[in-house]
């Protein structure tokens, strides 16, 4: 099972995005100074939006 790593609100996740988005979004994270799980939490939360969130249907 895997450790949790102190995680309370929040799941690890891995993954892998295009070359180029990984580095807009370290730059958008260093430039905002906001970390990228933040900011991968507004994508995802935008992306629920457009598409609709299965799990409230």
């Amino acid at each position: 099972m895997m450790e949790n790593r102190g995680l309370k609100n929040r799941k690890p996740l891995s993954n892998a995005i295009e070359t180029k988005l990984w580095y807009d979004l370290d730059n958008l994270a260093k430039d905002t100074r906001i970390n990228k799980s933040k900011l991968l939490d507004e994508a995802v939360s935008d992306l629920l939006k457009k598409y609709g969130n299965p799990t409230k249907k």
